[in-house]
């Protein structure tokens, strides 16, 4: 089965770059377009994609809060990758604070935009993980810190959570601490549920604003 996505942009001809790059691949569909946040919901009930590739400033409904419709809306939530023309734009942050799952310049190339698509809708490995360790130096806070400590991560979870923030796959984790990979799927999938986040990106996120791991 192809690798479906939704668009959302308010300017043409970047919905139109998209769909071209993203469309000449042979695993890849675009099944539908929307020019703003307001309309993400309705569509993906009915086209259920596995990505959503979204503008994170819009007119009327930003990325930020159409994220959060999404996952609010959704059965089964697809990935969420928003797109921006700065990597240090604090609504980046907001939106992955609300639950995307990665980010995408719009200066990207078109093989990145399509690694990009690949890598989030696999949800195996961080997206761009310097540059989510730099927006939450910039953006992040200590608030969190008292949540990690009541998570009690065990001692392998941390190390797990470590290498995650530096953005292995379960397959680079497994061959750093020389154990199976479904060894490490278990340990993931533990540090999401302990720490309440969706997905790696969430929990990387919560590990740099709580001073677990320090932006270098």
């Amino acid at each position: 089965m192809p690798l479906t996505v939704l668009l959302v942009d308010d300017e043409p001809l970047v919905r139109a770059g998209l769909r071209a790059v993203l469309e000449a691949q042979p695993d890849i569909t675009v099944v539908g377009e929307a020019a703003d946040g307001a309309a993400v919901v309705p569509l993906v009930r009915e086209l259920r994609p596995d990505v959503v590739a979204m503008d994170v400033r819009m007119p009327l409904l930003d990325g930020i809060e159409a994220t959060r419709a999404v996952l609010r809306g959704a059965e089964r939530p697809p990935k969420i990758l928003v797109i921006t023309t700065f990597e240090n734009d604090e609504y980046v942050y907001g939106a992955l604070r609300a639950g995307a799952d990665g980010f995408l310049l719009k200066r990207a190339r078109p093989e990145e935009i399509v690694h990009a698509v690949r890598l989030v809708a696999a949800g195996e490995s961080l997206l761009f993980p310097a540059a989510v360790r730099k927006l939450a130096a910039e953006y992040g806070s200590s608030a969190a810190r008292a949540a990690l400590e009541r998570a009690a991560l065990t001692e392998r979870e941390e190390q797990v959570l470590r290498l995650m923030a530096r953005g292995l796959s379960n397959a680079e984790i497994a061959a750093d601490l020389v154990v199976g990979t479904e060894t490490v799927k278990s340990h993931v999938s533990a540090v999401l549920t302990k720490l309440g986040a969706r997905d790696r990106t969430q929990a990387v996120i919560a590990a740099y604003e709580s001073g677990f791991v320090a932006p270098s």
